[in-house]
């Protein structure tokens, strides 16, 4: 599609997950874009595992890129949901006409973009920390920590939950909330396990949350949410040991009939990953000032246990490359939040009710274990089909913003 907007060049600040995307997808639209990296190097072999949802591989098949994670990812059918008794509560899936979601680990899907971006040949900064920001009449200049600028008629804020842009979009912008979690994982290249077929489990556990799934190699992937009263830092954490955190998470899981115990036993020190601290955003007021905007984690961090993080930033980054295709920058801002902001605003409140049940205390994990397995045979799989079954078509022309009007008064 021809391109109208008026922006023809773009800073992408952050090189994680959606900000390479959000290059790609703005290249597509006719717009120059460029992604700087505040870390030196790149992140190769860094963070765990994530799931792309079919939502998220349709934002992705949008800009020509769903194959990169078809061809890393390894289909999670259905995510079983387990007590610490060993009981099944409950099993769910994306409905059967949407593809499977799928498991990836972040090294391999930060690559895998990184090398797809520069084969598309969008340029990728590192070295370059954000400290502010000069806007004119004509376009934005960023400044950077090692002396050096960059100039371009907007600016996105790819930079994460911890986002420089958003702090300077808004001083007054909330921080991230500590949500009583801390988070672990490990990649076992065999676990002398059955697969799961398919099925990812998540095991409300007694004094933790634990996640697994085994493949058909016999390989497999578990990740651990751990109560944590104090809120510590990932180098915190780090700090502790891996020696002492799989003590810790073995006596954690020491009373639970699930895999958990076994899994996170076998697995060596070296293997074991300290993610964290497990974090909320609380509602971002102000997404966009003048020629700024935000996407992904800057903008609308989920919790990991909404399953739909790097989707949903996935999805943000094309559809802000199409309104500004198509509309003057400012417009299209207006348009890409009236677009996004109700989907993930009830996307994270989904997320942080699930962290609710993870970090339930001995009588709400009586009463959850009850009454889960009924409702969820009251829920229609139609009815939750919201989160995956959503589409973005890149062809249409995006359109300006439109007031609602107060109760009682007309626009026009």
């Amino acid at each position: 599609m021809t391109r109208i907007g008026e922006a023809r060049t773009a800073l992408v600040i952050g090189g994680g997950i959606a900000g390479p995307v959000a290059a790609m997808a703005l290249r597509q639209a006719g717009i120059e874009a460029a992604v700087h990296e505040a870390y030196d190097s790149t992140a190769d072999g860094a963070g765990g595992g994530m799931s792309i949802a079919p939502n998220g591989q349709n934002a992705l098949d949008a800009i020509g890129a769903g194959d990169l994670v078809r061809a890393i990812g390894t289909p999670a059918t259905a995510m079983g949901l387990r007590s610490w008794t060993g009981r099944d509560l409950a099993q769910f899936a994306p409905p059967s006409r949407l593809p499977s979601l799928q498991f990836v680990w972040r090294a391999d899907l930060y690559r895998a973009l990184h090398d797809e971006a520069e084969r598309r040949s969008v340029p990728i900064h590192h070295g370059k920390r954000l400290t502010g920001t000069t806007e004119t009449g004509s376009g934005i200049t960023a400044h950077f920590a090692d002396g050096t600028e960059a100039s371009a008629d907007v600016l996105i804020g790819a930079d994460g939950i911890r986002s420089t842009v958003r702090s300077l979009i808004d001083p007054a912008a909330a921080q991230p909330n500590y949500a009583g979690l801390v988070c672990f994982g490990a990649r076992m290249h065999q676990s002398g396990m059955p697969s799961t077929d398919g099925v990812m489990y998540m095991c409300f556990g007694k004094r933790a949350f634990f996640g697994y799934q085994v493949f058909e190699d016999s390989s497999a992937v578990w990740f651990v949410n751990l109560p944590h009263r104090a809120p510590m830092t990932v180098s915190e954490a780090r700090a502790i040991g891996a020696n002492e955190w799989i003590r810790i998470l073995r006596n954690a899981f020491a009373d639970d009939r699930t895999p958990a115990l076994e899994m996170i036993s076998r697995t060596k020190a070296g293997e074991l990953l300290i993610t964290g601290p497990m974090e909320n955003m609380p509602g971002v007021a102000n997404w966009s000032h003048g020629r700024m905007t935000l996407i992904g984690d800057a903008a609308h961090a989920a919790s990991s246990s909404s399953g739909q993080g790097a989707s949903i930033a996935v999805e943000s980054a094309v559809e802000l490359a199409r309104c500004l295709r198509d509309l003057p920058y400012d417009q299209a801002f207006a348009a890409y939040e009236q677009l996004r902001r109700p989907r993930v605003e009830r996307i994270i409140k989904l997320g942080a009710r699930t962290n609710t049940n993870k970090t339930a205390g001995p009588v709400g994990r009586v009463l959850r274990d009850l009454v889960m397995p009924a409702t969820m045979k009251l829920i229609n799989p139609e009815k939750m089909a919201w989160q995956f079954d959503h589409h973005i078509d890149w062809d249409a022309t995006a359109a300006p913003r439109v007031e609602t009007p107060a109760p009682g008064r007309s626009i026009g």
